[in-house]
């Protein structure tokens, strides 16, 4: 009999429930305990029952004094948090104990994809040189709905790690011991920190900066050069060729401290302050290696060349090292300096400070050769390589910041410019006299409109705010920074004006731009934007026969639902692609996808394996938010996976792109997704009522005002109007997951798949679900978010917090969510929601019933703060339960 690989999970979870309980006997009390073990048991029979069973259970939590009831809840959201510590050190034991009793190597690893590409006839030298160019970008930004302190997720690593440290075999007793009371120390702690910051204050933009360099600093630091380890080994039992030294498959970015887009609180400094925080911890942690490598390297012999550099040092190594350690520590000081608001300028022409990644470098590529000459390759394959694999990949920068701002800012900006020349109106010209502007403003350098962005003072603190990005830009290190998106870009015009606030600031070398299209209209109209831009030939010569395009998953989903907003990708992507082909321009695409289905999240192999035919060449760029962040990094073991999945998927997806679907096909998915918009959009843009609804049935207003982020839930200042459009896509997702129907991942799909249904075209479905990456994976994601969905949850809501005239919205919603898993389910042909993954149906339910008195425990919290207005200490609770559903869910928006 085959051992049972859960086990071990279902122990620790076990484990690490009995800890919480023997925490919350010592900490509350045994009656809060017997509270918290009476809701439990009237919970799981509620799930498992009848209506009356969990009436019973709301009546009992109603019953409970508020802080009984919600000390109670928030023991649910640390159980819920406990077990999503256990799961992800699982799937860390998982691959190891793969790895180590299976002859056969893991689904897409290196080893199983290199195989896989030479059996399918890729030849040696053609991996190699695809691996060796690869160019993977993976582009951190900060998550508006991120509630979780970066203090409780510092303990989960920590919890984790006890876990991992518990697994050996090897432990005495004693050691077991200890294991077992740190972990009890660290539960204690946990359940002794307010999930509100200090304070009670919001997050500002430094602290989002420093929560997306912790990261790097405490686990892809150490990540990268293993990563590129195991992918050196792999290469050479492939093609029997290293991984050269310089490669970096895989390079990080950051949004946090440039995106400024509808985010007042992203100014310029702040932008510049998180250029210099992140180059200071750079030069922070090359110091702490090179001091290791320093003892390290304590050899006599060196080359000619070395000997030639340091002359007749006894230890020439640490001889070199120690200049590299004292430059560094320069370059930590004046960074220090600039920080503290010393001039970029003076500061930056300190020549004992490294400001290039090259000047790093050399020093170590001179070891490296040394070492090598002398015989001791070996010790040239260890730390210090490791070091120069860091420097290129991190630089000096760890992660280059993206600027982005909404293309409406620039037309602002320009407009002010030529209206003080005297040359009427840039907002009113149509596109073609906009690019004729600037097209002349391109001639000469930008210099016609360089007086007046200096003449800054007379125009709007918006306008301002622009001009003085650009002028911020100018003056920062080299290599700070990587490329300018422009959200809402609609037209060429759009580019080209970034093209030459770029020139006329000074901005050298220029930073790539890159359009964003978000809308469906925008994403229908992107290859016309593209051939117009790329038949502009100042602009081909200025991007080096190069471009990026930004494709939005966030505001196409809310715009007209989750299925005619892939379809509007893939159609993008295609578009795209032939209108740079056409042009002889490599493409590189940029997905910005969040951490929900909802918003184009979902594993990272799956969507890249199911992109069209030629986007995806050997060059990525994806958006890693908030959440996902610590989900698929936080943890050393889930982060080399990660990695892994993304250069194999890449690597695999360029060299074996998927076929073009049939025409058919196409024709069906274009039905499904005009029908499935329709439907979508009748109901939140058509239906009087639904704006109400939302508004009273879900939380998010008074989330937003829990300010768990720096960006304003809205583009623009809210109206006082009850509209839904200008809410950003992140907090409507968020909304309905907190209530738990998951509104935006399947409205409008069940209605187009009973139209194809009734039309008799289920064969044709089943034959795409079967044959088309793309179909299947699009389905196969939306039947996860159906399998976490809680109609009567949603219910409850209603029922509390809903007047009772839109009670009947909410019931044609819930209707339509049972329609919409028949639909589903029929077209894949499953008797119950994601059977064929048993791991993701058991953990459902097993979180379903301790997800459920939290809800019904922030049902009671909103009814009184709608009651009472402003009350902090009910603010603070609403955030416990919002915690622990997120918990519950494994996301938040």
């Amino acid at each position: 009999m085959s051992p049972d690989r859960q086990q071990p999970l279902r122990d620790d979870i076990r484990l690490l429930g009995t800890l919480l309980g023997d925490t919350l006997r010592a900490q509350e009390g045994p009656r809060l305990f017997d509270a918290v073990e009476r809701v439990r048991a009237l919970a799981k029979r509620a799930r498992h029952g009848s209506p009356a069973d969990f009436a019973t259970l709301d009546r009992t939590l109603q019953e409970l004094q508020l802080g009984e009831a919600l000390t109670v809840a928030r023991a649910f959201a640390h159980f819920l948090s406990l077990a999503n510590i256990a799961e992800q050190h699982h799937r860390v034991r998982r691959r190891r104990d793969y790895e180590r009793t299976t002859d056969a190597p893991q689904q897409g690893s290196f080893p199983d994809s290199f195989s896989r590409l030479l059996a399918a006839g890729v030849t040696p030298d053609t991996l190699y040189e695809h691996v060796r160019s690869l160019q993977i970008e993976l582009v951190l930004t900060a998550h508006p709905t991120e509630i979780v302190r970066r203090s409780l997720r510092q303990k989960a690593r920590h919890m984790a790690a006890l876990l991992e440290r518990r697994d050996r075999p090897d432990l005495t007793p004693a050691e077991r011991a200890d294991v077992l009371d740190s972990l009890r120390r660290e539960v204690t702690a946990a359940w002794r920190t307010s999930e509100a910051r200090a304070g009670g204050g919001g997050l500002t933009p430094g602290d989002e900066v420093r929560g997306g360099l912790v990261v790097i600093e405490q686990t892809l630091w150490d990540a990268v050069p293993q990563h590129l380890r195991a992918l050196d080994r792999a290469l050479r039992d492939a093609t029997g060729r290293p991984l050269p030294v310089e490669a970096a498959p895989i390079r990080f970015g950051s949004w946090i401290g440039g995106d400024r887009d509808g985010n007042p609180n992203v100014t310029p400094d702040v932008t510049v302050q998180a250029c210099l925080l992140a180059r200071w911890m750079a030069a922070d942690l090359y110091w702490r290696e090179i001091d290791a490598l320093r003892s390290e390297l304590s050899m006599r012999d060196g080359s000619d060349e070395l000997r030639a550099r340091v002359g007749n040092a006894s230890e020439p190594y640490r001889a070199l090292l120690k200049e590299v350690r004292d430059r560094l520590a320069d370059t930590r000081a004046c960074l220090g300096r600039m920080l503290d608001n010393e001039s970029l300028e003076r500061a930056s022409t300190d020549t004992r400070a490294y400001w290039q990644p090259d000047e790093l470098a050399e020093p170590l590529h001179l070891c490296r050769r040394s070492l090598q000459q002398t015989g001791a390759d070996i010790v040239a394959e260890g730390r210090l390589l490791d070091v120069i694999r860091r420097v290129a990949c991190f630089g000096l920068s760890l992660a280059r910041l993206d600027l982005r701002q909404d293309a409406r800012r620039h037309t602002e900006a320009l407009d002010a410019v030529t209206r003080q020349l005297g040359l009427g109106s840039y907002a009113a010209w149509d596109e073609s006299e906009r690019r004729a502007f600037l097209n002349r403003a391109s001639r000469d350098e930008g210099r016609g409109i360089r007086a007046a962005l200096e003449a800054k003072a007379q125009f709007s603190a918006d306008v301002r705010d622009v001009i003085e990005t650009f002028q911020a830009a100018a003056t920062l290190p080299a290599g700070s920074l990587g490329a300018y998106v422009i959200s809402m870009a609609g037209n060429a015009s759009d580019v080209l004006a970034v093209e030459v606030l770029q020139l006329a600031s000074g901005i050298r070398p220029p930073l790539r731009v890159v359009p964003l299209f978000e809308t469906l209209t925008d994403l229908g109209r992107a290859g016309v934007c593209m051939r117009d831009l790329l038949d502009i030939d100042w602009y081909r010569k200025r991007s080096g026969e190069r471009q990026e395009v930004m494709i939005g998953y966030s505001d196409s989903a809310k715009d007209g639902g989750r299925l005619a907003a892939a379809w509007a990708l893939y159609t993008c992507q295609e578009d795209v692609v032939a209108a740079c082909a056409a042009r002889g321009v490599h493409l590189t695409l940029f997905h910005g996808r969040g951490g929900t289905v909802d918003r184009g999240g979902g594993p990272a192999r799956l969507a890249i394996q199911s992109q069209p035919p030629g986007s995806v060449n050997g060059s990525l760029r994806v958006t890693e938010q908030g959440e996902a962040i610590d989900a698929k990094f936080g943890i050393l073991g889930i982060a080399l996976r990660t990695l892994e999945e993304y250069t194999t998927a890449t690597l695999t997806t360029t060299l074996q792109p998927a076929k073009d679907p049939e025409r058919r096909w196409r024709d069906r998915m274009q039905h499904l997704a005009d029908a499935s918009r329709a439907a979508y959009r009748r109901l939140v843009y058509g239906s009087p009522e639904f704006a109400a609804y939302f508004w009273s049935a879900t939380p998010e207003a008074e989330i937003g005002q829990i300010k768990i982020g720096t960006r304003p839930a809205r583009r623009v200042p809210a109206d006082g109007s009850t509209s839904v459009e200008g809410l950003r896509a992140i907090p409507w997702v968020f909304a309905w997951t907190q209530t738990r129907l998951m509104l935006p991942a399947w409205l409008g799909v069940g209605e187009a798949l009973e139209e194809a249904l009734r039309d008799g075209h289920l064969d044709e479905l089943t034959e795409m679900y079967d044959a088309w990456p793309f179909f299947r994976a699009t389905l196969d994601l939306i039947e996860m978010v159906l399998a976490k969905a809680s109609p009567h949850i949603s219910e409850r809501y209603d029922k509390a917090l809903v007047p009772e005239h839109l009670w009947p919205v909410g019931e044609e919603l819930r209707e339509r969510l049972r329609r919409t898993v028949a639909a589903v389910l029929a077209v894949a042909r499953h008797s119950e929601l994601v059977e064929d993954n048993p791991i993701l149906r058991r953990s459902i339910d097993v979180r379903n019933p301790y997800v459920d008195p939290i809800n019904l425990v922030q049902i009671e919290i909103l009814r009184r703060l709608r009651r009472a207005g402003e009350d902090r200490l009910l603010r603070e609770a609403l955030l416990v339960t919002v915690n622990g559903v997120a918990a519950g869910m494994r996301n938040t928006g």
